[in-house]
């Protein structure tokens, strides 16, 4: 039996806590993201973020907007991103999410998106940019073609917590500060009361991204949630090494995936 979204995505949460990177496809090259997934995926991720690059990204800080610029200038589509998945997923078998902005996937044509999303092995979807009483635009097609629509709760959400939660598909994404992505050496916001009311709502996994680089703050946000998400800090090692990035992201991945872990112990 086919299992759903929601089921292939739970498998990235089943043994113990969740280590998620993100990498911005086409920097420095999609042949680079390949091995870079490939490397993450043998040092211990559990499911792969791939952002899909957008001239205007604004939830993005500095580092991965300048990973979209170069992405973008390289020649990378959507249509490129989509042929590079397929090949990915001959040997790739953990989850893979986009996360993109609402435009790409418009101007794409969402329906079409969404279908080629189910077709090349896609699990979830991830729009940034889509406030909660707009899902509507692409939840029913989220739904028929089985791609989740992962939802983001950020620390401004308050009361809205609860009912993004209750309709929660794939996992919950709790952005852990106000402001862009990127690296910051202390998270303040009180995430504890956050994931009780998460917890109290769904029995979706949630994990933490935003700001997280260091395996200490892998470890401490593991024991709060179910995993974390890791874009900017791999993002600037791929910035710094370009093509010679791939063994510096291996050591850094399997690192942070240790961190998770003594999250546990």
């Amino acid at each position: 039996m086919n299992k759903s979204a929601n089921e292939r995505i739970n498998e990235a949460f089943i043994n113990g806590k969740a280590f998620i990177p993100f990498f911005t496809c086409g920097d420095p090259s999609l042949e680079a993201t390949g091995k870079l997934v490939r490397a993450a995926v043998e040092n211990g991720a559990d499911l792969i973020e791939l952002g899909i690059p957008f001239s205007d990204p604004t939830a993005e800080g500095p580092v991965i907007q300048g990973a979209n610029l170069r992405a973008l200038q390289g020649g990378v589509t959507t249509d490129k991103i989509f042929d590079f998945v397929r090949d990915l997923r001959k040997d790739v078998k953990i989850p893979l999410v986009f996360m993109t902005y609402a435009n790409v996937v418009f101007s794409y044509g969402a329906e079409k998106f969404i279908r080629t999303c189910k077709e090349i092995g896609i699990d979830g979807l991830i729009l940034p940019d889509l406030p909660f009483e707009e899902k509507e635009e692409f939840a029913p097609i989220c739904k028929e073609f089985d791609v989740a629509l992962v939802s983001l709760i950020a620390p401004t959400s308050e009361h809205r917590i609860a009912m993004i939660a209750k309709e929660a598909e794939g996992f919950l994404y709790i952005v852990s500060s106000l402001g862009v992505t990127g690296t910051r050496s202390e998270i303040t916001t009180d995430l504890d009361s956050i994931v009780k009311v998460v917890r109290e709502n769904t029995d979706i996994p949630c994990a933490i991204g935003f700001g997280i680089s260091t395996p200490e703050q892998a470890k401490k946000m593991s024991k709060l949630a179910d995993g974390v998400i890791v874009g900017s800090a791999i993002m600037k090692i791929i910035g710094e090494y370009g093509e010679d990035s791939v063994s510096y992201v291996a050591d850094y991945v399997k690192s942070m995936k240790q961190g998770v872990k003594k999250a546990i112990s």
